[in-house]
């Protein structure tokens, strides 16, 4: 087999002048997209008026262009015929036959301006090398054609070329003064008139220091070709500024060099990004996820319940303590998060929240941890972790118990020496985070059936808080009910609504298996629902399916029916109505001597057809 062969396709087109400012993985790409084909002696390989769709690269043999019997030149190994075909499908002017057996690599055009379109080094290889032919026509003159009119068609397609780049295509020379500009240039530039000008009045003083620096530099070289380290900012001549990234080379002969600046403006992607980093860095984009039960209520309690928690709350707030808070869902683990966030010394740092049962497995490493390009299928860029962005403030580990247990080990080390290391990383980064974890779980079962490590349990129950049920709360369910019809009826543009007795009567019955949550969802449907300032709670509030406790003492052994407790209770009650002559609420009310809420009671008596006797 050739030796161009052995020495692989792409690192032969290194020396072929069409593709000698194109990079070493473009050359790879082409050439998967291209195909190689072999010519015997004397075999026409292109026929004049043929239609053009692919350009040739000489990899081993010798041809000759001709028309009939008029030979224009010989080519061999290295050498490039059909250029033009890529950019047009005008008809071939010439015939290419074989002096001897030939080689050639076939350059289809569709996949070379695929290439074009999605591979910016390739484009500006391929530029670059094309702006050299269009100002050196003189060597292009005498290896094509000899003819004017094969000058005047080269400069053409040239131009054309140059001219529908979507990419900002600026020439200058030694003296910074603009010598050849594209429509997407002058676009950039808001202004059509800009040759001679100085190219540095274009930019902002960074961008033009920058771009004079790299000038200066390569005074003694006879090529660059690189890409620019920084973003460049435009000041086109109505002050519109643009952000921009791109590339600079250089070409010339003796001391006759010039500059081609291509920029791609990126100012939608740039200012995106950064918005995103800000967000992410006050932890804003939480306040964009769907809002947990009381997110916008604040802690409503009057319960000694939640008094109780709230005092654990104001405890451990000032410290660093590792805080685990229980409750069932929906109970509002996350606002206790927040509180003790808010009123810790770190509350002017941000608080990351993340739920890890709602990730799946295989992604809570890197949500947790962070990732380098590269790391994993799909990585195509680094990320940086929750933690990392908690450095400094709170972070919030919603649902612990359904952590992986192949990760608890990374959370313990983060606990005990606060550092880890990011996924696809051999570097160790230290932070200083809080930690406030919750759960439904029991974990301390959890860990006994090994579905959580004990060591972690350990660690992370230092200071417990539990979250009392709404159930468990009294009437604090009316005093979180009305906040929230407030809340609701101002945010649907609807007259104040008031709680009427039988609406507070409903919802302390209520057991609420899904808690402040669930109180949330049937209050805001009973505001969108309400008619004539009424919430009318009994259509909404689900049909009560556990029974007061009942206060009459039972008899030994004997099973009572339904109806039989709900006369024991109406005759209990009636003698605490006797009791208290007929006085319900009160200090001396008969629902004080029963121990259960006032409204409770007119409800009951309401129920039973209890009637005052005369």
């Amino acid at each position: 087999m050739p030796d161009v062969f052995n020495n692989s396709v792409s690192e032969f087109l290194t020396g072929v002048p069409f593709f000698t400012e194109v990079s070493r993985p473009s050359l790879d790409k082409l050439c998967k997209a291209s195909k190689t084909e072999t010519f015997l002696k004397n075999e026409s390989i292109l026929t004049k008026g043929d239609v053009g769709d692919s350009m040739f690269v000489i990899l081993e043999g010798h041809v000759k262009v001709h028309e009939g019997n008029h030979i224009y030149c010989f080519l061999k190994a290295g050498e490039c015929f059909g250029e033009y075909a890529l950019i047009d499908d005008q008809r071939r002017s010439a015939s290419v036959t074989t002096v001897e057996k030939t080689n050639v690599l076939i350059i289809d055009r569709k996949n070379f301006v695929n290439l074009i379109k999605t591979d910016t080094g390739f484009a500006n290889g391929i530029l670059s090398v094309l702006i050299k032919r269009h100002r050196e026509l003189d060597i292009i003159q005498e290896r094509l054609a000899s003819s004017k009119k094969d000058i005047e068609i080269a400069h053409s397609k040239m131009s054309g070329l140059i001219n529908g780049a979507m990419d900002a295509i600026i020439m200058f020379n030694q003296n910074f003064k603009i010598t050849l500009t594209n429509p997407s240039a002058n676009k950039l530039l808001e202004n059509d008139d800009v040759l001679q000008r100085n190219v540095l009045f274009f930019f902002d003083d960074d961008s033009a220091d920058l771009i004079e620096t790299i000038v200066n530099n390569e005074i003694d070289n006879d090529t660059i070709n690189q890409f620019l380290p920084q973003i460049i900012k435009v000041i086109g001549s109505n002050n519109t500024e643009t952000l921009n990234e791109g590339t600079i080379s250089k070409y010339g002969v003796e001391n006759d060099y010039y500059y081609t600046l291509i920029l791609r403006n990126t100012e939608d992607r740039i200012r995106a990004e950064n918005k995103i980093n800000q967000l992410t860095n006050q932890a804003q984009y939480l306040e964009e996820e769907i809002q947990e039960l009381t997110s916008g209520y604040g802690i409503i309690a009057e319960n000694q319940n939640m008094k109780a928690a709230l005092n654990l709350i104001h405890q451990v707030a000032k410290t660093n303590a590792t805080v685990l808070i229980h409750g069932e869902t929906g109970t509002g683990k996350e606002l206790v998060a927040r509180a003790i966030h808010k009123e810790s010394d770190r509350s002017d740092k941000p608080l990351i929240k993340i739920n890890c049962g709602a990730i799946p497995a295989n992604l809570i490493e890197s949500e947790l941890f962070g990732h380098e390009k590269g790391a994993f299928t799909g990585a195509t860029a680094s990320r940086k972790g929750r933690f990392l962005l908690a450095d400094r403030g709170t972070i919030f580990l919603d649902e612990i118990g359904e952590m992986p247990l192949d990760l608890q080990p990374k959370l313990l080390r983060i606990i005990q020496e606060g550092e880890f290391d990011p996924v696809g990383s051999s570097e160790t980064i230290k932070v200083d985070v809080r930690i406030i974890a919750a759960t439904h779980r029991n974990l301390k079962t959890f860990a006994k059936e090994g579905k959580f490590r004990e060591d972690l349990y350990y660690r992370l129950n230092v200071f417990p808080i539990e979250v009392p049920a709404l159930r468990e709360r009294g009437e604090d369910v009316v005093l979180i009910a009305q906040e929230m019809v407030n809340q609701f009826s101002k945010k649907m543009g609807k007259l104040p609504l008031a709680l009427s007795e039988t609406d507070k009567t409903l919802l302390i019955q209520y057991h609420w298996p899904g808690n402040v949550r669930e109180l949330q969802n049937l209050i805001e449907r009973a505001v969108i629902v309400s008619k004539n300032k009424s919430l009318n709670l009994p259509s909404i509030i689900p049909l009560q399916t556990n029974e007061e406790t009942k206060t009459t003492k039972p008899t030994p052994d004997k099973i009572y029916t339904a109806g039989e407790l709900a006369s024991l209770e109406k005759n209990n009650i009636l003698k605490a109505l006797k009791q208290t002559k007929w006085k319900i609420s009160g200090e001396n009310g008969a629902a004080a001597l029963l121990k259960i809420p006032p409204t409770t009671l007119a409800s009951k008596i309401k129920a039973f057809g209890i009637e005052r006797p005369l």
